[in-house]
């Protein structure tokens, strides 16, 4: 299916869920997502009940694992935790591989096994895909997915590795790069690795979505399932305690630490240029905003904050590939605008192809963990993990 139709069909979709499509097609087409909603729930806590019972097994690699998660679809800003969590483990001496899906990334071409070979049997897993080793990038985003690449970018030192089967993506981690940590990038529902820890994040601004389950709503698993997580990071938070939030999710889970955080902006890095910006950079400038992001408003916010006014947002689909004409009709409407810049996210960065000349500067905004609560708690989790 043509992404630009995929695109429109997401968006419909979404609409429809969250009750801003009206009309009789929409509300039965609501009913019809309800039904398949509570067929959802049933099969995802049947699932967890055949790993707690033992029907499914859970694989043991031999050294740690960490999960970080979330319950709803997108937008609870993960990568960054990601990335905190890999450095921080990395500073106190763990060989680290970070184990993703690859979310909406290009199939490579691969040599298809011979029919007799399939028919019996021999036929080799596909090999998971090292976007970094550790100290040299390999493959470029459109191949492992945007934020695994950008963590590769960021992270030297960390093995960043792509695969459907994160348990054989694991072993190649073991074997092959001798990692003895490993982190589930969007895994708190991967059952088939054991997790040592599982990290879930709820985004205060929209904690749990309609609170019902896909795709009727956002989320992946019932609210209650929280329970499994061992730590809960309150993302997007302002720092006054999420009193409601943090309440609610106490009751749901006695026994996990809680912590705010929010996704502070550090600097501005021109596209594809080492020259960065401090952030007073952004005081008075005329901008063109350019997101592909599950929640875009915060991003343009953040603009605001920092002085910024933001003549126009182009907003396109969560991990949008940006094609040269998009981006050259972007550039055009800027000039038009009359624009001092565009200024994108970290993760549309690596989305969008290089050109040779700009008439307008192209900057990202550099984004990083900052916690209110919670951080002797994770330092002290961090501490546990590398001794044990």
């Amino acid at each position: 299916m043509p992404r630009k139709i995929e695109e429109r069909m997401e968006a419909y979709l979404l609409d429809v869920v969250d009750g801003t499509r009206t009309g009789t097609t929409a509300t039965l087409l609501r009913w019809l997502l309800s039904i398949l909603s509570y067929v959802f729930t049933g099969c995802v806590q049947l699932r967890l009940l055949g790993y707690r019972k033992g029907l499914f097994k859970h694989h043991t690699l031999g050294c740690q694992v960490v999960s970080v998660g979330n319950l709803t679809v997108g937008g609870t800003g993960k990568t960054p935790v990601v990335e905190m969590l890999a450095r921080s483990l990395e500073a106190r001496g763990r060989t680290v591989a970070i184990l993703s899906r690859g979310y909406k990334k290009k199939k490579q071409k691969q040599k298809k096994p011979k029919w007799s070979d399939r028919l019996i049997g021999k036929v080799d897993p596909v090999p998971p895909i090292v976007v970094s080793d550790g100290s040299t990038i390999h493959v470029e985003p459109i191949y492992s997915g945007d934020e695994p690449y950008m963590l590769a970018k960021n992270l030297p030192g960390v093995a960043v590795i792509v695969g459907k089967n994160r348990v054989l993506s694991g072993q190649y981690a073991i074997r092959k790069l001798k990692c003895d940590t490993l982190i589930l990038d969007d895994g708190f529902q991967h059952l088939a690795l054991k997790h040592r820890l599982d990290i879930v994040l709820v985004d205060r601004t929209n904690p749990f979505d309609n609170e019902r389950t896909l795709p009727r709503g956002l989320l992946r698993e019932p609210i209650r399932n929280v329970k499994r997580a061992g730590f809960i990071f309150i993302t997007k938070s302002n720092g006054d305690g999420a009193v409601e939030l943090s309440t609610r999710l106490r009751e749901l889970n006695p026994t996990a630490e809680i912590s705010e955080c929010r996704h502070c902006p550090r600097f501005l890095k021109y596209l594809h240029e080492k020259k960065q910006e401090d952030l007073s950079w952004l005081k008075g400038k005329r901008l063109l905003a350019l997101s592909g992001i599950a929640v875009p408003g915060g991003f343009e916010r953040e603009l605001k904050v920092h002085g910024a006014d933001v003549v126009h947002h182009e907003m396109f689909s969560d991990h949008h590939r940006y094609s040269l004409q998009e981006i050259l009709d972007v550039i055009a409407k800027g000039k038009d605008l009359q624009v001092d810049a565009i200024v994108t996210t970290e993760k549309d960065a690596v989305r969008i192809p290089h050109l040779e000349t700009r008439e307008l500067p192209i900057l990202y905004l550099r984004v990083e963990i900052e916690m209110f609560t919670g951080q002797e708690e994770f330092d002290d989790w961090i501490r546990r993990i590398c001794l044990e």
